[in-house]
């Protein structure tokens, strides 16, 4: 398992949570800071989530709940048992009540990390009843008088590592390998006893030792027995002290603001502070001082850590928040900004409120803030209008910026720190004023300032702004005409829905690798040529008003997707050619469509293309064999009523779905006439040219089917099949051939009067409203094979010849 000592504790720990057993079991994992309750969690949660419907681990519940609420947590849990997006929760008694009412019937693993208060249980898992049966709930806290007024059935006290564990953890840390180096043993063992078998101070004391000679060693123990009284503590501020200081900094931003948050972001955050995060961050990884969730990518600080680091910044002036480097917490920032009590020690602030409330700060709160560098708001309704920003600032991130424009700071002051400025869902927000005094700006975030109605001139001109965020800026009706954003690589304008035109320019960006034009309705006009050459995919779905694509240039090798789903296009430019690493094609809805070049399928590795509704598409081009790497085509609601016959040459092509349009049947009569083949036939016998056929997914329904080919017993790869809606009355026995077929849907075949032996491995059969359906096969299938799940509602003639047998 590679974690020392984890191998007993896990199984004790298993058999406290019984998992064979249907009754619900809270187990509580009880134990003083840095036991490894957590990491114990985290083993058995992984080890046994496998056994439930749904699973759920809620870490640092202490720390989220103060700084969000319960509320917040209550829906996290219910979006991740329930795999649920979008849900509303009044307040935390509604909360309570959908927990009850939504979870009584599943069974469920859910693991609260670090409670520290009784109402968090209540609020979380108050009782047994209300999850289903088998359920699981482990909490881990340090407070055993908690799990015991909960009423758990069992309590595993975390253990401190034996002699044994202890010095071989720590020689993993300090020496690399399982045992002490020569010359070190005694040292060790001091060190080691020193640790009382705490996996956590082993951890940073072995980190922090390692590669130093026996002189720093012996220099270090004396420095520890000096302080024997502050225990741990004294081990985790000997580690800090040893960071040099912009290691230093990193730690406290994460102690601070940062502990499990996701480890891209915080790189960008610190990168913007200019404190080398990537080789910061792997200093304190090797020193045990944090660890990467990898499964999540999030940074992870052990709480003891954390509350040192915290601890470390409120003794910079225990009495005065003003004059500490960072604040944190709702009522220190609050009482400093009310009072104009802000200083020059003050580098960083970050506020982060889940519900939001009213403040009065002093509109020259910040005035006195001259190395402020990071300014991070969110969840405040200000009541008066602020005055200054200092210009100190690196970030600027203030979801819902409470006014109509940016302070006047900026036309007065030169903001050459500044490099991200995030304003999302500023809903006062009108216009952007000119930026010509913030050179340094890297990444201008606006999304969803639903009130914008311009963004200056000087944007457009910006020689460093790498990111461009407009999405959801629905009153935004254009683009600097002058568009020279040279550095850019990220433009998004999704749902943008006044905006008209593009600049011509951004046509041939040359360092563009994100062009999001999703859902801009009145978008009528694009660039004459697309050129961009970094561009790995192009985003243009449900712009409903766009009726041309631009020529595509041969240098746009990069582009792997192109999404022109819900456009008004009638055909596509001959230069998609060009597009040479073009995997999927999105055309689906595009209504307007009548005609694809045969350059598309030029295209070697083209492997999607969906044409799903694309209702006046009446023909494919006929050299769709060519497309040799093809693996998914999707021609359902079109007019297509042939396929290529090149279509048998695709030996990668696995899912096929033709469902066509219903009005086919009234512009082709000839359907029913004996001397037509049926196009479908066609298909079949196409596909089935090659006994090595790929084809797993298959989808005909309502395509007024009278017969089923034989040769579908030749595609020996398929594993589901759909033929709902059709009009066969029989099917062929070839099916049996079909080993590898799971599923299959036959509902509302309503001429089918029976069906053949099914394959060996056939799991579920759906045939509801099969209204002729008068007999099934005894047995189903081979007898020496389970018998597979049958749906049969509505199959009136079926249930009358049962009742009849029996």
């Amino acid at each position: 398992m590679g974690l020392i000592g984890i191998e007993s504790r896990v199984e004790k720990l298993e058999s406290y949570l019984a998992i064979e057993s249907n009754d619900v079991r809270i187990i509580g994992i009880w134990g003083t800071g840095g036991k490894g309750k957590t990491t114990l969690a985290r083993v058995v949660y992984s080890m046994v989530s496998n056994h439930f419907e749904a699973c759920c681990f809620i870490a640092n519940v202490r720390e989220e709940s103060k700084k969000c609420g319960l509320c917040k947590l209550q829906k996290i849990l219910l979006k991740k048992l329930l795999m649920l997006e979008n849900l509303n929760l009044q307040d935390v008694d509604d909360g309570v009540q959908m927990i009850k009412n939504r979870l009584h019937n599943k069974k469920i693993l859910l693991v609260l990390d670090d409670v520290n208060e009784l109402d968090q249980l209540k609020k979380l898992a108050g009782e047994h009843c209300w999850f289903g049966s088998g359920s699981r709930i482990m909490i881990t806290t340090r407070d055993r008088h908690l799990l015991v007024n909960h009423e758990v059935n069992e309590i595993y006290e975390a253990e401190v590592l034996n002699h044994d564990e202890a010095l071989k953890l720590f020689s993993l840390k300090a020496f690399k390998m399982d045992h002490p180096a020569e010359d070190y043993e005694k040292l060790s063992q001091a060190f080691v006893d020193y640790s009382k078998g705490l996996p956590l101070a082993l951890e940073v004391l072995g980190s922090f030792l390692c590669k130093k000679n026996i002189d720093e060693w012996e220099s270090e123990l004396n420095r520890l027995t000096e302080f024997c009284d502050r225990g741990i503590l004294n081990v985790l501020q000997i580690s800090f002290d040893g960071l040099r200081p912009t290691e230093k900094d990193i730690f406290l931003n994460i102690a601070c603001f940062f502990n499990h948050k996701n480890r891209d972001d915080v790189i960008k955050i610190l990168d913007y502070l200019g404190l080398h995060a990537i080789i910061g961050l792997r200093v304190l990884i090797d020193k045990s001082l944090i660890k990467l969730e990898l499964h999540e990518n999030r940074l992870w600080m052990h709480n003891l850590l954390q509350e040192m680091g915290r601890d470390i910044v409120c003794q910079e002036c225990p009495k005065d928040p003003g004059k500490r480097s960072r604040l944190w917490s709702f009522k220190d920032i609050d009482n400093v900004l009310t009072k104009n009590m802000g200083t020059e020690a003050i580098q960083s602030i970050v506020l982060e409120l889940y519900e939001p409330k009213k403040v009065y700060w002093n509109p020259e709160a910040f005035s006195k803030m001259q190395d402020l560098r990071l300014l991070k708001i969110c969840g405040v309704q200000l009541m008066h209008d602020l005055k200054h920003l200092p210009n100190s600032l690196r970030i600027l991130d203030w979801r819902g910026y409470p006014s109509k424009s940016l302070t006047s700071s900026f036309q007065s002051k030169s903001f050459e720190n500044l490099k991200f400025m995030n304003l999302s869902e500023s809903l006062k927000l009108i216009e952007v004023p000119d930026i010509i005094e913030v050179p340094n700006l890297e990444s201008l975030v606006l999304e969803n300032c639903i009130n914008l109605h311009r963004i200056h001139p000087s944007i457009g001109i910006h020689k460093k702004i790498t990111i461009l965020n407009l999405r959801g800026c629905k009153k935004l009706t254009s683009l600097p005409s002058k568009f020279e954003m040279e550095c850019l690589t990220k433009l998004d304008l999704y749902r943008c829905s006044k905006i008209t035109k593009i600049p011509p320019s951004i046509g041939i960006h040359k360092k563009l690798t994100i062009l999001f034009l999703y859902e801009c309705k009145n978008l009528t006009s694009l660039p004459s040529k697309f050129e961009m050459e970094c561009l790995p995919q192009l985003f243009l779905s449900r712009c409903s008003k766009i009726t041309k694509i631009p020529k595509f240039g041969r240098n746009m090798k990069c582009v792997g997707g192109l999404y022109l789903s819900g456009t008004a296009i009638t055909t596509l430019p001959t230069s998609i050619e060009h597009l040479t690493n073009l995997v999927e094609l999105d055309l689906r809805n595009c209504k307007n469509l009548m005609h694809l070049p045969d350059t598309i399928f030029k295209i070697k590795l083209i492997a999607k293309v969906n044409l799903w509704g694309c209702s006046k598409l009446d023909r494919l081009p006929e050299n769709l064999g060519n497309a040799k790497s093809l693996e998914w085509l999707d021609l359902s609601k079109t007019a297509i009523r042939k396929v290529p016959s090149s279509i048998g040459l695709l030996k990668n092509l696995y899912f096929l779905a033709l469902s066509p349009n219903k009005l086919w049947y009234e512009l082709l009569p000839f359907y029913s006439m004996p001397t037509s083949p049926h196009p479908m036939d066609l298909i079949f016998s196409s596909l089935s040219l090659s006994p090595a056929s790929s084809l797993k997914e298959l989808t005909l329904s309502d395509c007024n089917l009278k017969a089923i080919s034989n040769d579908i017993g030749s595609l020996f790869s398929l594993e589901q099949l759909d033929l709902s809606g059709n009009d066969f009355v029989c099917f062929p026995e070839s099916i049996i051939r079909l080993s590898k077929l799971t599923w299959m849907n036959l509902n509302n075949c309503t001429s089918l009067r029976s069906l053949p032996k099914l394959p060996l491995n056939i799991e579920r059969v759906w045939a509801n409203g099969c209204i002729s359906l008068e007999m099934l096969p005894d047995p189903l299938k081979p007898s020496d094979s389970l018998e597979p799940s049958l749906s049969l509602h509505n199959c009136f003639q079926l249930a009358d010849n049962q009742s009849c047998i029996d």
